[in-house]
């Protein structure tokens, strides 16, 4: 059973998602978490900026090792790209285009006017450009060429979730689908990793 702790930070995501930051507030957290009210004070003392900040950080690890286990689980680097755009689409398909990223939508409405959840949220795109460049790296692509993929890689997945949710469409994913898996598949790879 979920701790007090843990309903308030899944809520609290869930709302992100949902309504951004500034559209959740702390009275509709502790209803929906079914928590005290001075539950949040007693788990984050920093109020709302503090619970903002650890559910960035953490939905943040959530979805990465989400999207490793999709890419790692497909039989090639290039097929596991194009599964982890699929995916995204069919996840926003199934919850009519409202269960997208909270880093994004919290990023969009941070990003100039409170520096800890824009640093959250930009550490948070930086250990996916780090997680994508490393599997690139290992699939015999240069680095400096691998953090622009990855790089692009998450510029487009994020950028697609603001198009699909306006749209009320996956297209934008299914041609990323189509267009990252390719431009992987294409890349220059080290000779030696061709080999293996």
């Amino acid at each position: 059973m979920a701790t007090t702790r843990e309903r308030i930070l899944d809520t609290t995501a869930e709302l992100f998602r949902r309504y951004g930051y500034t559209g959740t507030g702390i009275k509709q957290i502790v209803a929906e978490a079914n928590a005290p009210f001075g539950s949040i004070y007693h788990h984050f003392p920093g109020g709302k900026e503090e619970l903002g900040e650890e559910v960035i950080r953490r939905a943040g690890q959530m979805y990465q090792e989400l999207v490793e286990a999709v890419i790692d689980a497909a039989p090639d680097l290039t097929r596991g790209v194009r599964d982890a755009y699929i995916g995204a689409a069919e996840v926003l398909r199934a919850t009519d285009y409202a269960d997208a990223c909270p880093i994004e939508t919290v990023a969009l409405e941070v990003a100039s006017t409170n520096d800890r959840l824009r640093q959250a949220t930009a550490d948070v795109f930086e250990s996916w450009i780090q997680s994508a460049t490393e599997r690139l790296v290992a699939d015999g692509i240069r680095r400096p060429q691998a953090r622009e993929l990855a790089v692009w890689f998450v510029a487009a997945l994020e950028g697609a979730f603001v198009l699909c949710r306006a749209m009320q469409s996956t297209e934008p994913l299914e041609i990323l689908a189509r267009r990252m898996s390719a431009a992987v598949a294409s890349a220059p790879r080290r000779a030696a990793a061709r080999r293996s």
